[in-house]
């Protein structure tokens, strides 16, 4: 049963993906360097 809800769970992710109805929510902040948690300056001066 578990099994079944994971494939429906990601059939229905595939097809709403498909017709355009996903979004990324990610920002690129993930990859911009930090200093000890903190955003680090492009340009320190």
């Amino acid at each position: 049963m578990g099994f079944l809800f994971f494939l429906l769970f990601f059939l229905s992710l595939a097809l709403l993906s498909a017709l355009g109805l996903t979004a990324d929510s990610r920002d690129s902040a993930d990859w911009k360097p930090s200093d000890g948690g903190r955003r680090r300056q492009p340009y320190p001066h």
